[in-house]
């Protein structure tokens, strides 16, 4: 529902009325994309297994779901990141080093998601050459195991360079996030400050657009990291852990809400 309500208000901007359209918007529409995206191909199959559906898909099915959803997964993180230095960039002050990247950030977004696309494409080629459909409906061994999927046969230091790179891309996007991020927040509280200068602050008790804009900012950078985090912990425990049972992965979309609470967040403000 969010990223059908954003894509859909973006979309209207662009369509009905494309003189009020600002760069900022199609970054948005592929982050609202890319998540509804990897919503569905997660929630399908372990909906249908949640009814008891046995053999719900066959070996290329089993590779194209993983491979799609393990792609948009990989597109939002990157995305979202670059969403924030987007903002980092558009707010700062006119005398930033970062001035200059102003006049050029717009023209660098198509060829940002084409890398992002490349880079998240070559990570997840692992998936269509290792996985099959599983036989095996109740309880899963070493290895990469999706409720319908599973590795053709385990092969350790082939899991840990895919799980390393995985991780090497994550640490480097959501530290940017971080980042630009902080950097923001330093932004709005020195412009926060220049402006008690200007206005007495007892002549409203509401809080200041900045202080609105700090706790927005914090807000999304904690859930941000808190559902990464946890995330990554269940996909190296579920790619390296000798038993676990495959009920259990049920409880792993309770972490794949991040892409759902992203977009209401965006659209709230």
């Amino acid at each position: 529902m969010g990223n059908s309500l954003l894509l859909t208000l973006c979309m209207h901007t662009f369509l009905v009325q494309p003189h009020l359209k600002k760069p900022i918007d199609t970054i948005v529409i592929h982050l609202a994309l890319v998540n509804g995206i990897t919503i569905m191909f997660r929630l399908i199959p372990d909906t249908m297994s949640s009814f008891g559906v046995r053999e719900f898909m066959d070996d290329v099915g089993c590779k194209a779901v993983l491979y799609i959803y393990r792609l948009t997964w990989g597109l939002s993180i990157c995305t979202t990141s670059f969403l924030s230095a987007f903002q980092a960039i558009t707010i700062s002050p006119s005398n930033s080093k970062w001035a200059w990247l102003k006049y050029k950030i717009s023209t660098c977004v198509f060829p940002s998601f084409l890398f992002f696309w490349i880079i998240n494409m070559l990570i997840y080629i692992r998936i269509i050459l290792t996985l099959e459909a599983s036989r095996n409906f109740t309880v899963a061994g070493s290895g990469f195991h999706h409720v319908y999927c599973k590795d053709k046969q385990f092969e350790y230091g082939s899991s840990v360079i895919f799980v390393s790179a995985m991780m090497i891309r994550d640490l480097l996007f959501v530290g940017l996030m971080i980042w630009t991020s902080v950097y923001m927040v330093s932004v709005l509280f020195r412009h926060h400050r220049r402006a008690q200068h200007v206005h007495s602050t007892s002549l409203s008790s509401k809080p200041s657009p900045e202080n609105k804009a700090t706790h927005s900012i914090l807000w999304l950078v904690s859930c941000f990291v808190f559902f990464y985090c946890i995330n990554s912990c269940l996909s190296i425990y579920w790619t390296f852990g000798s038993t676990k049972s495959k009920n259990g992965e049920h409880y792993w979309n309770y972490f794949i809400l991040l892409p759902n609470l992203l977009p209401f967040h965006v659209v709230k403000k």
